[in-house]
C-alpha cells in the first residue's frame, strides 16, 4: 500500500481486512505469507566461481598471453632435451602471471558483491505482534511478518518492516532514520494522515521505515511493506540494477590494449609470412614443417616481446602505494583504480552534515534581556525593551570555548539571568556529553540539541566550578553536575507536537536556591505565546505586545539569512502548583501547566562548518571543481551552510542553483539536464535523487565524486565513479564505496584529488616507459626476422626484462613528485586518449631506437668485436645457409652463429637503454638539467637494483644455463654504454621540442644546448669507435 501515508488508520486498517485489538487471523497471514512472500533481503545470486575466472580471461591481450603460453608448452614438449628445461620456463612464467591476474580479478568481484549482504545487518531479527485477537503480545521472527500484521514497537527497537503508525502510547515517539533519509537528528513521528500527495520520505511522518530505530516512545502500527517491497530493499533493487562504471583508466587501457592486440597479431602474421621462403632452408633440415614451426616460435617470442606483462603489475602497485599515501590523509580506498579516477574528477557531490560539518550541534549565539536605554518596544516597566547578545566560541561536542558580549569575554556568573538560562538548560535535558578514551575525542549521549546546551552549560561555569587538574572524563560534565547537585528532578513533562515544548519541575535542596520551579524550553514562538514577564538582569518584568514584537523581530534575523539558526527559548514558572495539584497521567494538561511563564532567554545554535572547509572549497575552484551539495535537511538550513562556507554568496540569488528533490521532480527532463549543470545545492533528497543526479552528470560528460553514509546513499555510491563514505557511516555504505573517509573530512576529498592527479602523472610517465619499451623489444625481432640475422633476444629474456629489469624502475617512477602546479589546472578530459599522436610519435622515435641499437649490438658482436668472428653482413644475414654453402662461410665456424655473446651483448644493451628511459621518465617535458635523477631516490635506486639483478643472471653459472648467455668482458661492457647513451640525447631533443611547442616559442632557443649534446657523444665516438 504505497499512499498509506495520506489514509487516515482507519482506512489503512480496513484495507488489510484487520483491527488493532485482533489482529490478522492465521488464514489471512497464511494468505499473505502466499502472495507477498518472507519480510526479509533474499541473497543476491552471486555469479559462480568458474564464471568469475573464465571472464578474467576475456581480454584479448589476456588471450594472446594465454595463446602464446599454450603455444609454448606445445613447443617445448618437442624441443631436445638439453633445451626442455628452459624451453617451460616461458610459458610456466606467463601462466603464473595470468593465475595471478585471475585471482587479483576474482577477489574484487567478490568484494563488490558485500554492499548487498551488509544491508541484512538491518534487518530485525523479532517482532512484537496481534494475532488471532490474542490480549497479549506474540513475539515472532520479524520475517514472518506480513502486511496487516498489528505490531508495537518501542524505544530501542529496530522496527521490522515498513509500518504505518495508528496509535502513540507515549507522550512522543521520536525516530532516527538517518541510515534511511539522511536526516542529522532524529523525528518526531504521528499518526494522523498527511494531506501531500507527492511526499518524500522525511515529510511521511506517520510511517515506520524498516531497519531504522525507535529513539523515544511506543507505538503500534500496520504493517504496510515487506521484504522488497519496503523503502530499504527498493535500496537492494536499485545496488542489484547498478552497473559500476569502468575508471577512466580502465577504459584507456582496455582501448589501448585492443589496439595493440590488433597490431601485434598483424605482426606477429607479417613475421611469419615474410619468411615462408625461408621454411625449406638446410638448416631445418629441409623440412618445410620444421621451418614454419621455427619461424612460428619467433611469432610467439614477438607477441611476447610486444605484450607488456608488467604493466598490470605496475599499476597495480603503483596505486597501491598512492593508497598508502592516502591512508596518511585519512583517505581509505577500497578499490585501487579509483585512486587514479580521482585526478580527472570534475564534480564532487558532498553530503553535508558531517562532511561539510562537524554533525556536533553548537550553540553559537544566545540573547537574554537587559535593562538598557536602546529604543525600541517598552518593557513592562515602561523602560525601553535591550537585548544582551552574546557570541559562543566552540564548534564540537566539547566543553571548551568563551561567551564574549560585544567582542569581550565576560564572566556568567555575574549576570543572574545567564545563571538561570544556564539552570535550565542543564536541568530540562535528558541527554549528556561524554569523554570517549579511546578515539580521544568529546562525545553526545542523547540528542544532538540537548547534549549542545550541555555543552553551552559547561563553557558558562555559572557555579565557578574549578576545572583544573579534572581529567577529560571529569570535564565533561562537571559544571552540570554541580548544577543538578543544586535541584533535585521530580518529574517531566515531555515533549509534544501540539504545545513544542518540554519542562521538568525542580525542587532545591536548600532555601538559599528558592522555592519549586517548573524549567521549560521549546519552540521560541510556542514559548512567547505561553509568558507573561520576562528576566532582567534587575529581575521581573512584564512582557508587552510591543515587547513580544520586537523579540519575534530580533529572532527573525537568527532564523534567517546567512545564520539560518535553530532557536530554542528557556522559560521559568517561579511558583508552579504543588505536584499534588497536578494530573500527570493526561498530556493535555501539560499546556495548562507550562503558562504564565517568564521567558529567561534564547539560544541559537546549528551544526557548524568545518574550519578547514572554505579552505578546500578555493582549491577546488582553483582546480575547476564543482562542488555540489547534497543534503537531506530543508532548504533553508542547507542554503545558510552553503553560504558560511562561500558556495552562495552572502547576497546571491539562489534560483536555478538551489533545488529540493520535490522541485527536482517537478522538471522536464531537458530543464533537469540544465538545472545539472548549474546547481550547487539540492535539499530533501531521497535515495532515488541521488542516483539520478549521477546519471545526469554522467550523460553530461562529467566524472562525479559521491559522498554518503547511509543505507539510502549505497546506489548512488556504486554508480558514481567514485564512491566515497563516511567512517562513521554504515556498513553498506562502506561495501557500496571505492574510498572511505576515517576523518568524515570534506578536505580529505580534496587532499586524495590531489594525490589522485599526481598518481595520474606518474602513470603516464611509466606507461610510456614501459610502452616505449615493448617497441623497442618489438621492433628488434622484427628487424631480426626480416634482416635473417641469428636469434638475437629469446622469450625467457623478454620476459626477465618485462617482469623483473623493468618492473622496478617503472614502479618507482609512481614516487616522482607532483608539479607544483597540479592543483591550480582544470582536470584533464576523461575522454584523452591515453597515448596523443605526439606522445605516439615519441614513443616509436625512441622504440625504434631501442630495436635497433639491440639488433646492432648483437651484429657489432659478429662483425666489428675484436675478438668476434669478423663475418661479413652478407655472412651475418645469410647464416641459415652456413652448413650447405661452405664456399661463402670459408673460415667460419657455423656454430658461432648460436654463440651466446652476441645475445648477451643485445640483452644488456636493453637493459642499460631501458634503465636510461626511466630517467627520461622523470617528467614528461622537464630536461634531466632540471628534474635531475636525485629528485626520486627511489629510482636511483631502483634501477641500481635492476642492474645488480642483470649482472647477477651475467656471472652466476645456474642463471646464465636458465637465460643462455655468458659474462661480458670489459671492451663489450665499453661497446653496450656508447651503443645505449644516444636514448638519452633523443629524449631531449623531443622534450626541447615539446617545450618549445607548449611555451609557444621557437625550438631554437633550445638549440645550443641540444647541439652540445650530439657533440659531447661525437667526442666519445671519436675515442671509442663502434
Amino acid at each position: 500500500m504505497d499512499d498509506a501515508y495520506s489514509k487516515s488508520s482507519t482506512e489503512v486498517l480496513k484495507f488489510f481486512q484487520t483491527s488493532e485489538e485482533t489482529g490478522l487471523t492465521e488464514k489471512q497471514v497464511a494468505v499473505a505469507l502466499e502472495e507477498y512472500g518472507y519480510n526479509e533481503l533474499p541473497p543476491e545470486e552471486s555469479k559462480p566461481l568458474w564464471r568469475l575466472v573464465l571472464e578474467q580471461f576475456d581480454d584479448l591481450l589476456v588471450k594472446i598471453l594465454l595463446l602464446a603460453a599454450v603455444v609454448s608448452f606445445v613447443l617445448a614438449w618437442f624441443e631436445d632435451s638439453e633445451d626442455a628445461t628452459t624451453a617451460f620456463v616461458e610459458p610456466l612464467v606467463i601462466m603464473l602471471i595470468l593465475i595471478v591476474n585471475a585471482i587479483i580479478g576474482v577477489w574484487q568481484e567478490r568484494n563488490a558483491e558485500s554492499a548487498i549482504e551488509a544491508l541484512k545487518e538491518y534487518e530485525s531479527d523479532n517482532a512484537k505482534v496481534i494475532r488471532q485477537g490474542s490480549k497479549s503480545l506474540l513475539t515472532i521472527k520479524a520475517r514472518e511478518l506480513v502486511p496487516g500484521d498489528v505490531v508495537e514497537v518501542a524505544v530501542g527497537d529496530r522496527v521490522p518492516a515498513d509500518i504505518r503508525i495508528t496509535r502513540i502510547l507515549s507522550t512522543t515517539l521520536r525516530v532516527d532514520q538517518s541510515i534511511l533519509t539522511g536526516e542529522s537528528v532524529s523525528v518526531l513521528k504521528h499518526s494522523d494522515p498527511i494531506s501531500e500527495t507527492r511526499a518524500v520520505n522525511q515529510d511521511k511522518k506517520n510511517i515506520l521505515f524498516s531497519g531504522t530505530n525507535v529513539a523515544s516512545g511506543k507505538c503500534r502500527g500496520v504493517v504496510i511493506n515487506t521484504g522488497l517491497a519496503t523503502e530499504i530493499g527498493k535500496i537492494r533493487d536499485q545496488i542489484m540494477q547498478t552497473d559500476q562504471e569502468k575508471t577512466p583508466l580502465s577504459q584507456k587501457i582496455d582501448e589501448f590494449g585492443t589496439m595493440l592486440s590488433k597490431v601485434i597479431t598483424l605482426i606477429c602474421i607479417a613475421v611469419w609470412v615474410i619468411n615462408i621462403n625461408h621454411f625449406n632452408d638446410p638448416i631445418h633440415g629441409g623440412s618445410w614443417l620444421r621451418g614454419a614451426i621455427y619461424y612460428f616460435k619467433i611469432a610467439v617470442a614477438l607477441a611476447v616481446a610486444a605484450i607488456p606483462e608488467g604493466l598490470p603489475a605496475v599499476i597495480t602497485t603503483c596505486l597501491a602505494l598512492g593508497t598508502r599515501r592516502m591512508a596518511q590523509k585519512n583517505a581509505i580506498v577500497r578499490s585501487l583504480p579509483s585512486v587514479e579516477t580521482l585526478g580527472c574528477t570534475t564534480v564532487i557531490c558532498s553530503d553535508k552534515t558531517g562532511t561539510l560539518t562537524t554533525n556536533q550541534m553548537t550553540v553559537c549565539r544566545m540573547f537574554t534581556f537587559s535593562d538598557g536605554s536602546q529604543g525600541g518596544a517598552q518593557g513592562g516597566d515602561g523602560r525601553p525593551l535591550a537585548f544582551d547578545e552574546y557570541e559562543i566560541t566552540g564548534s564540537k561536542y566539547a566543553p571548551e570555548g568563551i561567551i564574549a558580549h560585544m567582542g569581550k569575554k565576560i564572566n556568567c556568573a555575574e549576570n543572574p539571568c545567564l545563571v538561570e538560562l544556564a539552570y535550565i538548560c542543564a536541568l530540562c535535558n535528558d541527554s549528556g556529553l561524554e569523554y570517549n578514551e579511546s578515539k580521544k575525542v568529546f562525545e553526545k549521549v542523547g540528542e544532538a540539541t540537548e547534549t549542545a546546551l550541555i555543552c553551552l552549560v559547561e563553557k558558562m561555569n555559572v557555579t565557578g566550578v574549578r576545572k583544573g587538574g579534572m581529567s577529560n572524563r571529569e570535564l565533561a560534565m562537571a559544571c552540570c553536575h554541580d548544577i543538578q547537585n543544586l535541584y533535585r528532578k521530580e518529574f517531566t513533562l515531555e515533549f509534544s507536537r501540539d504545545r513544542k515544548s518540554m519542562s521538568v519541575y525542580v525542587v532545591p535542596h536548600n532555601s538559599e536556591h528558592g522555592g519549586d520551579k517548573l524549567f521549560v524550553k521549546g519552540a521560541p514562538e510556542s514559548i512567547l505565546d505561553r509568558c507573561t514577564h520576562m528576566r532582567t538582569r534587575k529581575g521581573k518584568v512584564l512582557l508587552t505586545p510591543e515587547s513580544k514584537d520586537e523579540i519575534l523581530r530580533k529572532l527573525a534575523t537568527y532564523a534567517t539569512g546567512r545564520e539560518t539558526l535553530r532557536c530554542l527559548a528557556m522559560a521559568t514558572r517561579d511558583e508552579p502548583p504543588p505536584r499534588s495539584q497536578l494530573d500527570l497521567s493526561d498530556s493535555q494538561n501539560f499546556k495548562e501547566y507550562e503558562s504564565g511563564l517568564t521567558l529567561v532567554g534564547v539560544v541559537g545554535m546549528l551544526d557548524p562548518p568545518r574550519s578547514e572547509v572554505i579552505s578546500s572549497l578555493r582549491d577546488c575552484a582553483k582546480a575547476g571543481i564543482r562542488v555540489i551539495v547534497i543534503t537531506g535537511d530543508n532548504k533553508a538550513t542547507a542554503e545558510a551552510i552553503c553560504r558560511r562556507i562561500g558556495l552562495f554568496e552572502e547576497k546571491e540569488d539562489t534560483r536555478g542553483k538551489a533545488f529540493t528533490g520535490r522541485e527536482f521532480d517537478m522538471l522536464s527532463v531537458p530543464e533537469k539536464r540544465e538545472a545539472i549543470r548549474s546547481a550547487r545545492l539540492f535539499a530533501r533528497v531521497e535515495p532515488a535523487h541521488k542516483s539520478e543526479i549521477v546519471q545526469f552528470l554522467q550523460e553530461d560528460g562529467q566524472i562525479s565524486a559521491m559522498t554518503g553514509d547511509g543505507v539510502n546513499d549505497a546506489p548512488a555510491l556504486k554508480k558514481a565513479e567514485i564512491g566515497i563514505a563516511m567512517g562513521s557511516g554504515t556498513a553498506v555504505a562502506k561495501s557500496a564505496s571505492d574510498m572511505v573517509l576515517a576523518d568524515d573530512n570534506f578536505s580529505t576529498i580534496v587532499a586524495a584529488v590531489e594525490e589522485g592527479r599526481a598518481i595520474y602523472n606518474n602513470m603516464k610517465q611509466f606507461i610510456r616507459y614501459l610502452i616505449s619499451s615493448n617497441i623497442g623489444e618489438v621492433v628488434s625481432i622484427f628487424l631480426i626476422a626480416a634482416l635473417g640475422m641469428p636469434e638475437a633476444l629469446i622469450p625467457v629474456q623478454l620476459l626477465w626484462v618485462n617482469l623483473v629489469t623493468d618492473g622496478m624502475p617503472a614502479t618507482a617512477l609512481g614516487f616522482n613528485p607532483p608539479d607544483m602546479d597540479i592543483m591550480e589546472k582544470p582536470p584533464r578530459n576523461s575522454k584523452e586518449p591515453l597515448i596523443s599522436s605526439w606522445l605516439f610519435i615519441r614513443y616509436m622515435t625512441i622504440g625504434v631506437y631501442v630495436g635497433a641499437a639491440t639488433v646492432f649490438s648483437s651484429g657489432w658482436w659478429f662483425m666489428r668485436y675484436s675478438k668476434g668472428p669478423h663475418v661479413t653482413y652478407y655472412q651475418l644475414t645469410h647464416h641459415l645457409k652456413c652448413s650447405h654453402q661452405p664456399a661463402l662461410f670459408a673460415g667460419v665456424e657455423c656454430s658461432i652463429f648460436e654463440s651466446p655473446q652476441p645475445m648477451t651483448m643485445a640483452l644488456s644493451v636493453l637493459v642499460l637503454i631501458e634503465m636510461l628511459n626511466a630517467l627520461n621518465s622523470l617528467s614528461e617535458n622537464q630536461s634531466l638539467f632540471v628534474m635531475p635523477p636525485w629528485r626520486n631516490m627511489w629510482l636511483v635506486a631502483a634501477i641500481a637494483v635492476s642492474m645488480v639483478l642483470h649482472f647477477a643472471i651475467l656471472y652466476i653459472d645456474v642463471f646464465r644455463k636458465i637465460f643462455q648467455i655468458y659474462a661480458l668482458n670489459l671492451e663489450e661492457w665499453m661497446a653496450v654504454v656508447v651503443i645505449s647513451l644516444p636514448i638519452l640525447l633523443i629524449d631531449e631533443t623531443q622534450k626541447a621540442i615539446s617545450r618549445a611547442v607548449s611555451d609557444r616559442r621557437s625550438p631554437l632557443r633550445e638549440a645550443p644546448l641540444i647541439a652540445a649534446l650530439w657533440l659531447g657523444y661525437a667526442a666519445i665516438l671519436f675515442f671509442f669507435p663502434l
